[in-house]
């Protein structure tokens, strides 16, 4: 189980323990001060729609070695944009009764011309909802909601797996947190490693001893005043940047002579694996009709064109039902009969027609952008959220195969899998392993602009865009997914001054070959008067606005994968017209020349000719190195989208 509650925070640690001092960190669940009904804003965070006053956990572990958390989460009401938090949901693995949820209680507590009332929730009200066979949730709505309300509720939480302490996050990423605490208690026999992800140091850090039916170390670590994290532009997944603690559990000595295994490698994991009813035994069970898919591809002559058949084959033939895990729920055969699974089972029924096809294929478990980047270091499943396809090719070229996506292409790798880690399994052999999943080549993508002026102050033309890998597949998805029209505005930007017409869309089947974009414009020049001309040449690069107007970053920023964009324009003078001082031609570079930006202004034969070129070469940015980004995306976007002039004679 993750608990999911995402943030982040910037404060001194004077004004840390300050905090600590005021915040009520011991009321229990049925406890509370008048104050904490009476606050009207959060003190840190002025227009949060509401903040989680407490959010507590003591974990524990029972003779039997099952862990329990015990969690109290208040939740201070301001205003009806807050009232969503009223809905809450508690997953947990029920496969097994691996997991489990009880002991749930919850009040909703309002101040009442100076009394409180408390409406408890009616058990009956209290429902759990089935996921699909492993999971489930607990549901319920507080009632009687309103602004002013605070919501308290408790229950315990407890799993089967000993060696699996969930992550806790300090941070929300809804509302900002007054208070948040875990305290542990763990038997002296199981070694854990922790990794933190703190700004700045913990309000409370405490660790002793307890001896009872067995000696356990009792740490308490807190939390205070913690900001929401708002996400940001460009920004890899929340989870990835919160205010977090992470438990790997390291060794274990034998109790009374008996020892325990667990995952602790990801040998034993890839292991595992193999065996596991709804992942290794999935692989080798035959589907309805595929003979007929190995017999067409055995007519075909190289690799590429049968990895290409098999895959296109099965993203036309399965839904992807929206649900993601690493491992199948239904099964393949039955997925398969009903056209519909989750992308462990679509993507297993990939990889099993591969290898009927006879192409080295092997199943990877992979982590999705918004789940998170994988921590080669962490070993533990609840790393990954998806089954892929990975064929190594040699040693130069590999091929990383995700046929949930139905605009995917077999030879470039998902641009939602990009900078991080996949765990490949070849049972063959006996490896299981990680690699980086990263594009090594920038991709390209070149826009020709040729312009006449007309009378009236009209600028008309015609446009070619060639678009490659990952700009191809999003101007694909975008023009089947919203249609001609929406797409269209997209061109634009939404300037209503600009019309597109004749739209032209080539290759938009043929994945091998870039995507060509032909169509005409007219722009309506506003400011443009008798005797002078303004046009800005910055109008289908697409880059109008600039994504990093903040002056503060709290996360690092992630482009997913290297970019060369080339736009050139060629504007002819309209007769009776010069150009008057033309922009500099100019370069300019971050200072590890991590981005080359290039403009280029001339004039050659009765036309201006502008060129722009940008070179992404990194594609991960630390906020810490943002002031660098931020000046630089600045002066960027005020260099594209400086006007040209023309004269009348």
């Amino acid at each position: 189980m993750k608990k999911i509650y995402p943030l982040i925070v910037f404060f001194t640690i004077t004004v840390a323990v300050k905090a600590q001092q005021q915040i009520p960190t011991d009321q229990p669940y049925d406890k509370i001060d008048t104050s904490d009904l009476e606050i009207k804003k959060c003190d840190f965070e002025k227009d949060a729609n509401a903040e989680v006053l407490i959010d507590k956990a003591n974990l524990y572990y029972d003779p039997k070695l099952r862990i329990n958390i015990d969690y109290h989460i208040r939740i201070k009401i301001f205003n009806d944009d807050g009232k969503n938090a009223a809905n809450v949901r508690i997953p947990f693995i029920s496969y097994d009764e691996i997991e489990g949820v009880d002991d749930i209680a919850a009040e909703t507590i309002n101040l009442i011309n100076g009394n409180i009332s408390r409406t408890k929730i009616d058990k009956k009200q209290i429902f759990t909802q089935v996921i699909d066979k492993y999971r489930r949730e607990i549901v319920f709505t507080f009632p009687d909601v309103k602004a002013g309300s605070v919501l308290d509720y408790k229950y315990t939480w407890s799993t089967l797996e000993f060696y699996n302490i969930p992550t806790w996050y300090f941070q929300n990423h809804f509302f900002p947190v007054r208070y948040s605490e875990i305290t542990t208690r763990i038997p002296q026999f199981l070694y854990f490693g922790v990794k933190t992800n703190n700004l700045v140091p913990f309000a409370i850090n405490n660790t002793t001893q307890k001896y009872e039916s067995f000696n356990e170390d009792v740490q308490k670590i807190a939390m205070v005043n913690l900001p929401s994290l708002a996400n940001e532009p460009l920004m890899a997944s929340i989870y990835d940047n919160l205010q977090n603690i992470r438990y790997q559990l390291i060794t274990i000595r034998p109790v009374n002579g008996v020892s325990r295994d667990f995952l602790n490698t990801w040998l034993k994991v890839g292991r595992f694996l193999n065996g596991y009813y709804d992942f290794g035994v999935q692989q080798k069970r035959n589907l309805k009709d595929e003979d007929v898919i190995i017999a067409a591809v055995k007519a075909l002559k190289t690799n590429d064109e049968k990895i290409a058949y098999i895959f296109d084959a099965v993203k036309t033939a399965m839904r992807w039902n929206e649900y993601d895990d690493w491992h199948t729920d239904d099964g393949t055969v039955e997925a398969w009969n009903k056209k519909s699974g989750n992308s462990a089972e679509i993507n297993l029924i990939l990889y099993h027609l591969l290898k009927k096809a006879g192409i080295n294929a092997l199943p990877m478990l992979v982590s999705t952008r918004e789940h998170g980047r994988v921590n080669p270091a962490y070993t533990n499943l609840v790393q990954f959220n998806r089954t892929i396809v990975y064929i190594p090719v040699d040693s130069t070229k590999r091929y990383i195969l995700d046929a949930t996506g139905k605009y995917n292409i077999y030879n470039e790798i998902p641009y939602d899998l990009l900078n991080s880690w996949g765990l490949y399994v070849d049972y063959d052999s006996d490896q299981y392993d990680l690699i980086f999943l990263t594009r090594a080549a920038p991709v390209r993508q070149s826009v020709f602009i040729q312009a006449d002026f007309q009378p009236g102050n009209k600028l008309t033309g015609t446009v070619r865009i060639s678009s490659r890998a990952y700009n191809r597949i999003n101007n694909v998805t975008k023009y089947k997914t919203d249609g001609e029209q929406k797409y269209i505005d997209y061109l634009t930007d939404g300037d209503n001054t600009i019309k597109i017409t004749s739209l032209k869309m080539e290759n938009m089947d043929v994945d091998t070959l870039p995507l060509i974009q032909n169509f005409n414009f007219e722009t309506d020049l506003s400011g443009s008067d008798g005797n002078y001309i303004y046009f800005n040449p910055n109008q289908f690069s697409g880059m109008h606005k600039n994504p990093f107007l903040g002056e503060v970053r709290n996360t690092d920023i992630d482009f997913g994968f290297l970019n060369d964009l080339t736009v050139n324009g060629i504007y002819k003078i309209p007769a009776g017209y010069k150009s008057n001082v033309l922009p500099k031609s100019i370069q300019m570079a971050m200072p590890d020349n991590s981005i080359i930006f290039k403009r280029f202004v001339g004039e050659q034969d009765g036309s201006i000719v502008v060129r722009y070129t940008i070179n992404f070469n990194k594609t991960i940015f630390f906020k810490e190195d943002y002031k660098d980004i931020y000046a630089f995306y600045k002066k960027m976007y005020e260099l594209m989208n400086e006007q040209i002039m023309l004269k009348k004679s």
